[in-house]
């Protein structure tokens, strides 16, 4: 836990909060002295006098105390939130420069867990800890020392009743801190049924599993309740143990204290200061207690989240990253093998071709043939196992990965746009696009009609996840954000699956006639046919593997899997 803390705190704040506490705690201990010295020397001999001056003197420090106190809290939140806050900071910045294998092995329903409530343990902690984890054994040093020296034979009830204390916060750890561990992992079970639920609810009504799904959430969610359920009941049951134990020393100090003031061995005001101070080390013992319960799952949770920040991310720089500033757009397969992180076979083998500027590729193939593992190699979301990627004559590998980025424009199978403007988001790749700029996207991508419907123009807003727009406008507002930025790249990962065959055609079209993007390399991914035809070079893939390379009319004519393809896609009578 001292590895997530540290750097992430302001020292000058935890001293400070540290400073603040031993000062309520020093007037907290006096207190109980001042009361003993009330009752001695005020209340027994009828000093009204001695009474109002010690009086303010309880006055003062209960002031101070209330004071410190405060102050303690107010920097002990400040550190805590602010370490909250850098650590999700910290956890953000790691995992958005994560390759895809790293998202894959860790899963974004336990990210999300670990970003909010696994930080949330370990503010809580830091919290405790700059309230009670040095609160605790400082006032319990402090009530003893101060306890014996009202009554040393009086503190042999100690000896009977922490023993008690110490057995009964040992069997509540026993059982209690491994069902706090466990918490977490439940926790990332009832994330990832949620989301599940929530971004596939179109599916789920579609097939009618409704039913199936709540079944299912509420499985997962019985689970974290039971757990629940179980943990803070063990610690329910504390309280009303310490409370017995307390109460039940008061009774023994009360009762042996009596004896002593009869026996004329110890004062009234001593006895009130010294059940005071008992009380104090108690309930040192119940922070205490509480701490160890509690700091367990806090370290599983540092556990999480240095998992995240020390996962090592596979896709780096070289020692000396290469630019492709100034160089011509140019993209280059050499013989390329791909296989994902533990996979027996090669998702992608034999890879081999070569696109110039001003060409279009285009790659086509059955279901899971491998076409959305190719174009994520070229800006670099995967590496190659063997072979090489060349953008603009340069091996992706030793290319500054953020230049590398900045030269490929790339449009997802699953079209995403942020909420903000439709500006916003067409700015998203150039943050000096003009409106004259954007406008000329728009054109191309088929999108400037429905943008210019509405009275707002670019300044109309988007709503979380594009949700106000249809399926083929997401895509085309997509498509147009790709080609506001400058890139020597522009990849369309099954972009206009959305799109009716005109759209489709027109786009495609106004793409070959846009003067800049006639001299770039454009590769487009497609299940049809039609998206792909009129390309200079066609890539056929079939599991994994290319088994084709040509124009249209050269596959049709000699490669039996496009010609498959082709056969599917046409009626009988059509020409294609």
């Amino acid at each position: 836990m001292l590895k997530v803390a540290k750097g992430r705190m302001s020292i000058w704040a935890v001293f400070g909060s540290v400073f603040f506490m031993i000062v309520q705690v020093v007037s907290s201990l006096y207190l109980p002295n001042l009361t003993s010295d009330i009752v001695n020397n005020g209340v027994a001999t009828g000093d009204i006098n001695h009474i109002w001056r010690v009086g303010a003197k309880m006055a003062a420090f209960a002031l101070l105390s209330v004071i410190a106190s405060v102050a303690n809290v107010y920097l002990a939140a400040r550190v805590s939130q602010r370490l909250g806050s850098n650590l999700r900071k910290d956890i953000f910045r790691k995992v958005i420069n994560y390759s895809h294998d790293e998202m894959d092995k860790v899963g974004t329903s336990s990210l999300i867990t670990r970003t909010t409530n696994d930080v949330v343990q370990i503010q809580n902690v830091v919290m405790m800890f700059l309230r009670m984890m040095i609160m605790a054994p400082i006032m319990l040093i402090g009530a003893s020392f101060l306890a014996y020296q009202k009554n040393h034979t009086l503190t042999m009830i100690f000896l009977i009743v922490i023993p008690i204390m110490i057995v009964v916060m040992a069997a509540v750890m026993i059982f209690a801190v491994p069902l706090f561990k466990a918490m977490q992992q439940k926790t990332d079970n009832i994330n990832l049924v949620f989301r599940e639920g929530l971004t596939g609810v179109r599916v789920i009504r579609a097939f009618r599993q409704d039913q199936f799904e709540q079944d299912r959430f509420d499985g997962v969610n019985k689970d974290y309740t039971n757990n629940a359920v179980k943990v803070f009941s063990i610690m329910a049951v504390m309280v009303p143990l310490m409370t017995l134990i307390m109460s039940g020393t008061n009774i023994g100090i009360t009762w042996w204290g009596g004896h002593l003031i009869a026996q004329q061995a110890m004062d009234t005001g001593n006895m009130i200061a010294f059940m005071t101070y008992a009380m104090q080390i108690l309930m040192s013992f119940m922070m205490l207690g509480m701490i160890f319960v509690f700091v367990p799952r806090a370290q599983a949770s540092a556990v999480r989240i240095n998992a995240v920040l020390d996962q090592t991310t596979t896709i780096v720089d070289t020692d000396k990253p290469e630019t492709l500033d100034g160089t011509t757009p140019d993209l280059q397969f050499d013989n390329v093998v791909f296989r994902y992180q533990q996979a027996e076979n090669p998702a992608l083998r034999d890879l081999d071709f070569h696109v110039h500027a001003g060409q279009t590729l285009a790659v086509i193939g059955g279901t899971g043939s491998g076409k959305t593992s190719l174009i994520n190699l070229i800006p670099r979301f995967y590496d190659a196992e063997s072979g090489h990627v060349r953008v603009n004559g340069k091996d992706v590998r030793d290319v500054d990965l953020d230049n590398l980025r900045a030269h490929v424009a790339m449009v997802p199978q699953k079209a995403i746009l942020f909420a903000g403007t439709v500006r916003d988001n067409m700015r998203y790749g150039n943050d000096n696009a003009t409106d004259e700029q954007i406008w000329h996207a728009l054109d191309i991508a088929q999108s400037r009609d429905f943008i210019e419907e509405n009275p707002e123009g670019l300044d109309y807003m988007v709503e979380q996840g594009g949700s106000n727009f249809s399926g083929g406008q997401r895509q085309r507002l997509a498509i147009a954000r790709a080609l506001v930025k400058d890139a020597s790249v522009y990849v369309f990962d099954d972009s206009f699956s959305a799109l009716d065959f005109k759209t489709d055609a027109n786009l495609r079209a106004a793409l070959k006639a846009d003067e800049k993007i006639s001299q770039r390399v454009v590769v487009i991914v497609g299940q049809r046919v039609s998206t792909v035809a009129d390309a200079d070079q066609i890539v056929v893939l079939d599991d994994g593997k290319m088994v084709g390379l040509g124009t249209h009319t050269e596959l049709k004519k000699n490669n039996e899997t496009y010609r498959e393809i082709v056969e599917s896609q046409i009626r009988e009578g059509d020409e294609a």
